[in-house]
C-alpha cells in the first residue's frame, strides 16, 4: 500500500516549489536503487532506442539533471532533464507554481529557470555510462538576441550526453517563444537545430503546445517531416481555462493535470492524423493512470511522459503504469505494447 496518501496532506502545506525543492534534494540524497527488471512486452523501439518501457518522466521535474538515476530507479522507462537553456537564468518571480487541488492540476509561469548547460552537462558527463535512457530538453534564454543560435548552441553542447534531445518551443511562460511555431520561424530553427547535430545521432524530438489551430497543425507536421525530425512530443502545458474549481484557476501560466487531458488526447490524434503515422507520436498532459497511458498509446503514441500526476499520485506512480499496462493489453489481445500503438 502507498504511503503518499498519509503524508501528501503535510506536503500540500508548503508551497509548490519549496515542496519540489526539498524533494529534489531528498533525490540527491538518496542511495542508489535497483531499478524494477524490465518487462519485455512493454519494450518500445524509437528512433534507434530500445526503451524498456513507455512510460517516462517529462521535462520540468529535473530541471538542471540532478536526479536523472533516481526518477529511473522509481520505474520511469525513460526521463527527460531540463528545459537547459545556455546561460543560467533565474525565471520569473515567485510564485510561480500553484497547485490546483480540487482540480488535479497545475499552473506554473516557472520562466526556464535553470542554472544553464554547462552546470548540468558537467552532471551528465558524470553518468555517461549509467544505465538507462536520458534524453536532454533544451530551450532559449528569455534575453537571447538570437534564439535560433540559443537552440543550435544546446544541440552542440548537449549532443554527447543525450539519448536524445528535445527542441521546446512550446513552453508559454517565455515571451515570443511559441511564434517559433509558426511554418517559416519553425522552417528556420529545425534547419539550424539539424546542422548543429551533424550526423543522425542524438534523435532530435520536437515539443509543441496543445493550443494550435488545425492549419497550425498541418504546418508542423509538415516541416518536421521535412527536417526529418525523429518523433513528436504532443503536447506541452495549455494557456487555456477548461472550467476549473479551485480558487487558483485564475493564475497566468500553463496548465497541467487532469484538466489538460482531453485537449491533450484530442491533439495527440490530430498530430496522428497529420503525419499520417510517419512521424512517432509521444503523448504528454493529464497522464495520471495506466488506463490514460493505454488510451494515448491506441491513439497513436509510441511513449507516454507525465509529471503533474506525480503530485497528486506520489512517487509509485511510474512502477503502478508499468504494472498494470500488461493487464489492458491482454484483455484487448496484444502480447507486446508496440501492437497497440495507433489502434484507435
Amino acid at each position: 500500500m502507498s504511503l503518499y496518501p498519509l503524508i501528501r496532506p503535510f506536503i500540500f502545506r508548503i508551497d509548490a516549489e519549496s515542496a519540489h525543492r526539498a524533494t529534489v534534494t531528498a533525490l540527491r540524497l538518496k542511495p542508489a536503487g535497483g531499478r524494477p527488471a524490465p518487462d519485455p512486452r512493454l519494450a518500445v523501439n524509437l528512433a534507434g532506442i530500445a526503451f524498456p518501457n513507455p512510460v517516462g518522466l517529462a521535462a520540468g521535474f529535473d530541471k538542471d539533471a540532478q536526479v536523472p538515476d533516481a526518477m529511473l530507479s522509481l520505474g520511469f522507462g525513460f526521463v527527460e532533464v531540463g528545459t537547459l537553456t545556455p546561460f543560467p537564468q533565474p525565471g520569473n518571480p515567485r510564485p510561480r507554481l500553484f497547485r490546483l487541488g480540487e482540480d488535479r492540476a497545475v499552473i506554473n509561469r516557472m520562466g526556464f529557470n535553470n542554472g544553464g548547460q554547462a552546470a548540468a552537462l558537467e552532471r551528465l558527463l558524470k553518468r555517461r555510462h549509467r544505465p538507462g535512457i536520458v534524453g536532454v530538453n533544451i530551450g532559449a534564454n528569455k534575453d537571447a538576441a538570437d534564439r535560433i543560435a540559443d537552440y543550435a548552441r544546446g544541440v552542440t553542447v548537449m549532443k554527447d550526453v543525450a539519448d536524445y534531445l528535445t527542441v521546446n518551443i512550446s513552453s508559454p511562460n517565455t515571451p515570443g517563444l511559441r511564434a517559433l511555431q509558426s511554418r517559416a520561424a519553425l522552417d528556420e530553427l529545425l534547419a539550424g537545430v539539424m546542422e548543429a547535430r551533424g550526423q543522425a545521432r542524438p534523435p532530435v524530438f520536437l515539443k509543441v503546445a496543445p493550443d494550435l489551430e488545425p492549419a497550425d497543425i498541418d504546418d508542423i507536421a509538415a516541416v518536421a517531416a521535412d527536417r526529418k525530425i525523429d518523433a513528436l512530443i504532443v503536447a506541452n502545458t495549455t494557456i487555456g481555462r477548461p472550467p476549473l474549481k479551485s480558487a487558483l484557476r485564475g493564475e497566468t501560466g500553463g496548465l497541467s493535470g487532469a484538466p489538460l487531458r482531453d485537449l491533450a488526447l484530442q491533439r495527440l490524434r490530430d498530430f496522428r492524423k497529420a503525419t499520417g503515422g510517419a512521424i512517432p507520436l509521444i503523448a504528454a498532459g493529464g497522464i495520471a493512470s495506466a488506463s490514460d497511458a493505454y488510451a494515448r498509446i491506441r491513439a497513436g503514441a509510441s511513449l507516454v511522459q507525465l509529471y503533474s500526476a506525480l503530485v497528486y499520485e506520489g512517487p509509485g506512480l511510474a512502477r503502478r503504469i508499468v504494472r498494470d499496462l500488461p493487464e489492458l493489453m491482454a484483455r484487448d489481445g496484444f502480447s507486446r505494447i508496440e501492437q497497440a500503438i495507433g489502434q484507435d
